[in-house]
Protein backbone atom coordinates (compact mmCIF):
# COMPACT_ATOMS: atom_id res chain seq x y z
CA UNK A 1 0.00 0.00 0.00
CA UNK A 2 1.36 3.44 -0.93
CA UNK A 3 1.91 6.20 1.63
CA UNK A 4 1.32 8.82 -1.04
CA UNK A 5 -1.52 11.24 -0.40
CA UNK A 6 -4.56 10.82 -2.63
CA UNK A 7 -4.33 12.45 -6.04
CA UNK A 8 -6.04 15.77 -6.55
CA UNK A 9 -8.70 13.94 -8.60
CA UNK A 10 -9.78 11.56 -5.83
CA UNK A 11 -12.10 12.73 -3.05
CA UNK A 12 -10.53 13.20 0.35
CA UNK A 13 -12.56 11.51 3.08
CA UNK A 14 -13.57 13.56 6.09
CA UNK A 15 -11.77 12.58 9.28
CA UNK A 16 -13.82 10.63 11.78
CA UNK A 17 -14.58 11.99 15.25
CA UNK A 18 -12.07 9.50 16.67
CA UNK A 19 -9.38 10.82 14.32
CA UNK A 20 -10.10 14.41 15.39
CA UNK A 21 -10.11 13.62 19.12
CA UNK A 22 -7.19 14.93 21.19
CA UNK A 23 -4.51 12.29 21.64
CA UNK A 24 -5.83 10.30 18.67
CA UNK A 25 -2.39 9.74 17.18
CA UNK A 26 1.31 9.96 17.68
CA UNK A 27 2.31 13.65 17.90
CA UNK A 28 5.43 13.17 15.75
CA UNK A 29 3.35 11.46 13.04
CA UNK A 30 0.73 14.22 13.20
CA UNK A 31 3.44 16.87 12.86
CA UNK A 32 4.88 15.08 9.83
CA UNK A 33 1.46 14.72 8.19
CA UNK A 34 0.64 18.40 8.78
CA UNK A 35 4.02 19.54 7.44
CA UNK A 36 3.71 17.40 4.33
CA UNK A 37 0.13 18.48 3.64
CA UNK A 38 1.01 22.14 4.19
CA UNK A 39 4.01 21.95 1.86
CA UNK A 40 2.03 20.10 -0.79
CA UNK A 41 -0.75 22.69 -0.75
CA UNK A 42 1.74 25.57 -0.73
CA UNK A 43 3.62 24.06 -3.68
CA UNK A 44 0.35 23.65 -5.60
CA UNK A 45 -0.67 27.24 -4.88
CA UNK A 46 2.77 28.58 -5.90
CA UNK A 47 2.28 26.91 -9.29
CA UNK A 48 -0.50 29.41 -9.96
CA UNK A 49 1.40 32.52 -11.05
CA UNK A 50 1.12 35.37 -13.51
CA UNK A 51 4.76 35.10 -14.66
CA UNK A 52 5.94 31.51 -15.09
CA UNK A 53 9.62 32.44 -15.08
CA UNK A 54 9.43 34.33 -11.76
CA UNK A 55 10.93 32.51 -8.79
CA UNK A 56 9.11 32.16 -5.48
CA UNK A 57 11.72 34.43 -3.86
CA UNK A 58 11.20 37.14 -6.46
CA UNK A 59 7.44 36.97 -6.06
CA UNK A 60 7.82 37.12 -2.26
CA UNK A 61 9.67 40.44 -2.60
CA UNK A 62 6.91 41.87 -4.80
CA UNK A 63 4.20 40.58 -2.46
CA UNK A 64 5.94 42.08 0.58
CA UNK A 65 6.17 45.44 -1.13
CA UNK A 66 2.48 45.21 -2.08
CA UNK A 67 1.47 44.46 1.51
CA UNK A 68 3.95 46.54 3.51
CA UNK A 69 4.85 49.38 1.13
CA UNK A 70 8.28 50.69 0.17
CA UNK A 71 11.35 49.32 1.97
CA UNK A 72 15.07 49.86 1.93
CA UNK A 73 17.23 47.01 0.66
CA UNK A 74 18.27 46.15 4.22
CA UNK A 75 14.66 46.08 5.41
CA UNK A 76 13.67 43.77 2.55
CA UNK A 77 16.62 41.48 3.25
CA UNK A 78 15.69 41.31 6.93
CA UNK A 79 12.01 40.67 6.19
CA UNK A 80 12.88 37.86 3.75
CA UNK A 81 15.68 36.54 5.99
CA UNK A 82 18.34 36.68 3.29
CA UNK A 83 21.65 38.53 3.10
CA UNK A 84 21.69 42.09 1.71
CA UNK A 85 23.88 41.03 -1.27
CA UNK A 86 21.38 38.29 -2.14
CA UNK A 87 18.48 40.74 -1.88
CA UNK A 88 20.39 43.23 -4.01
CA UNK A 89 20.66 40.64 -6.83
CA UNK A 90 16.92 39.92 -6.59
CA UNK A 91 16.01 43.62 -6.55
CA UNK A 92 18.34 44.38 -9.47
CA UNK A 93 16.69 41.64 -11.55
CA UNK A 94 13.16 42.79 -10.68
CA UNK A 95 14.11 46.38 -11.46
CA UNK A 96 15.50 45.42 -14.89
CA UNK A 97 12.20 43.63 -15.60
CA UNK A 98 10.28 46.77 -14.61
CA UNK A 99 8.52 45.30 -11.56
CA UNK A 100 9.90 47.74 -9.01
CA UNK A 101 11.55 51.14 -8.70
CA UNK A 102 14.26 52.67 -6.53
CA UNK A 103 13.96 56.26 -5.37
CA UNK A 104 16.11 58.37 -3.10
CA UNK A 105 14.44 59.17 0.22
CA UNK A 106 13.38 62.81 0.50
CA UNK A 107 14.36 63.01 4.17
CA UNK A 108 17.69 61.17 3.91
CA UNK A 109 19.44 61.35 0.53
CA UNK A 110 21.67 58.37 1.51
CA UNK A 111 18.63 56.13 1.79
CA UNK A 112 17.06 54.41 -1.25
CA UNK A 113 13.47 53.21 -1.10
CA UNK A 114 12.32 50.25 -3.18
CA UNK A 115 8.69 50.22 -4.28
CA UNK A 116 6.42 48.31 -6.65
CA UNK A 117 5.92 49.67 -10.13
CA UNK A 118 2.52 49.39 -11.77
CA UNK A 119 3.76 46.29 -13.62
CA UNK A 120 4.85 44.74 -10.31
CA UNK A 121 1.50 45.49 -8.72
CA UNK A 122 -0.21 43.82 -11.71
CA UNK A 123 1.91 40.67 -11.23
CA UNK A 124 0.99 40.49 -7.54
CA UNK A 125 -2.71 41.13 -8.20
CA UNK A 126 -2.93 38.57 -11.02
CA UNK A 127 -0.95 35.91 -9.16
CA UNK A 128 -3.09 36.37 -6.06
CA UNK A 129 -6.25 36.18 -8.19
CA UNK A 130 -5.09 32.94 -9.82
CA UNK A 131 -4.16 31.35 -6.50
CA UNK A 132 -7.43 32.35 -4.86
CA UNK A 133 -9.38 31.09 -7.87
CA UNK A 134 -7.62 27.72 -7.81
CA UNK A 135 -8.24 27.32 -4.08
CA UNK A 136 -11.87 28.41 -4.35
CA UNK A 137 -12.40 25.82 -7.09
CA UNK A 138 -10.74 23.14 -4.93
CA UNK A 139 -12.93 24.08 -1.95
CA UNK A 140 -16.08 23.76 -4.06
CA UNK A 141 -15.44 20.02 -4.28
CA UNK A 142 -15.48 19.66 -0.48
CA UNK A 143 -18.44 19.21 1.81
CA UNK A 144 -19.58 22.02 4.10
CA UNK A 145 -18.17 20.00 7.02
CA UNK A 146 -14.75 19.67 5.37
CA UNK A 147 -14.65 23.40 4.61
CA UNK A 148 -15.53 24.12 8.24
CA UNK A 149 -12.69 21.90 9.41
CA UNK A 150 -10.27 23.73 7.10
CA UNK A 151 -11.51 27.14 8.29
CA UNK A 152 -10.94 26.12 11.91
CA UNK A 153 -7.53 24.66 11.01
CA UNK A 154 -6.54 27.92 9.30
CA UNK A 155 -7.08 29.80 12.57
CA UNK A 156 -4.97 27.30 14.49
CA UNK A 157 -2.25 27.35 11.81
CA UNK A 158 -2.04 31.16 12.05
CA UNK A 159 -1.64 30.85 15.80
CA UNK A 160 1.10 28.22 15.47
CA UNK A 161 2.91 30.25 12.80
CA UNK A 162 2.89 33.29 15.08
CA UNK A 163 4.89 31.54 17.81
Amino acid sequence: MSNDPPSSDSPVPSPTAAELAPGAGDLAHEATDLRMATFRLARRLRAERAVDSMSDGQFAVLANLAVHGPHTLGELAERERVSPPSMNRTVNHLEVLGYLTRTTDDGDRRKVNIALSEAGRTVVTETTRRRDSWLEHALEALSREQRGILAAAALVMREVAGR
